[in-house]
């Protein structure tokens, strides 16, 4: 076990923090997960510019202390070969802690088969702070817990008038009729750096994206649905459990290939 903290890197499964610290407190801090694409920060695909924005954003939004930008890449760059996910996390005073995981074992059988999906519908699994990735991850983690117990790989997030947000761990995107759709920023969900680098992928092959509002009638003429993030890539499902309705999709055609054209 390794990981960088506040200018250091630790060979050890602890970390010491003050028993004020607003992180261990209040789930006060900002944090972003990347995949590290051929050991490189400077790959394409890893997008370490736009992770470091968008820690930024959300650092000068909460009026927090910015971190030393230069100690974070060098954390990054000790930890990168060893682990091709890393999570940067940043306290409320400027400091880093970076962490680094394995890919899961089995995400290309996910890629393949597909996942089952739950409609996480109640106002506990909803996110505060639905703009930012802070510390306090409360309901998306409790949605998930809830969904693997019953049987569920993913939960999908909703409002209070049950339209479809995100997953606890991605973005997502419907077909039908020769068009992606995502829901819209608007709505209150997490804008991904993995979404924001396919919309761009997809108006640049001059296909159809349109960023909308996933109402629970209009979700039901999807003919396909996936989630995306910044490291498993594209995960299709398989079915969705609306509690009281199963969505079921047909993910052996071909159609799933445009989105991952993308990353090889």
């Amino acid at each position: 076990m390794k990981y960088w903290y506040d200018g250091q890197l630790f060979t050890e499964d602890k970390i010491s923090l003050s028993i004020d610290d607003p992180g261990l407190k209040y789930g006060a801090t900002v944090f972003t997960t990347l995949r590290v694409y051929q050991q490189s920060l400077d790959h394409p695909l890893t997008q370490w510019k736009a992770h470091c924005h968008r820690l930024q954003t959300s650092l000068r939004q909460f009026a927090w202390c910015l971190p030393n930008w230069q100690k974070i890449a060098e954390g990054a760059n000790y930890l990168i070969g060893t682990y091709p996910v890393l999570r940067i996390t940043i306290f409320p005073d400027g400091k880093e802690w970076i962490t680094g995981r394995f890919l899961p074992e089995n995400l290309v059988k996910l890629q393949q088969q597909g996942v089952k999906g739950w409609l996480a519908k109640d106002s506990l699994f909803q996110r505060s702070l639905q703009g930012h990735k802070t510390g306090n991850y409360l309901g998306a983690y409790l949605a998930l817990q809830k969904a693997k117990k019953l049987g569920f790989q993913e939960a999908i997030l909703v409002n209070s008038q049950d339209n479809w947000l995100e997953t606890t761990t991605g973005n997502l995107w419907g077909w039908k009729e020769g068009t992606w759709y995502t829901p819209g920023l608007e709505v209150g969900i997490l804008p991904g750096i993995g979404r924001w680098q396919l919309i761009n992928w997809l108006r640049q092959k001059n296909i159809n994206v349109i960023e909308n509002q996933w109402s629970p009638s209009w979700v039901k003429s999807l003919e396909l649905v996936v989630y995306t993030n910044s490291v498993v890539e594209v995960i299709p499902f398989s079915s969705i459990d609306c509690q009281g309705e199963y969505l079921n999709f047909d993910i052996s055609g071909e159609l799933l290939q445009i989105l991952y054209q993308y990353y090889q």
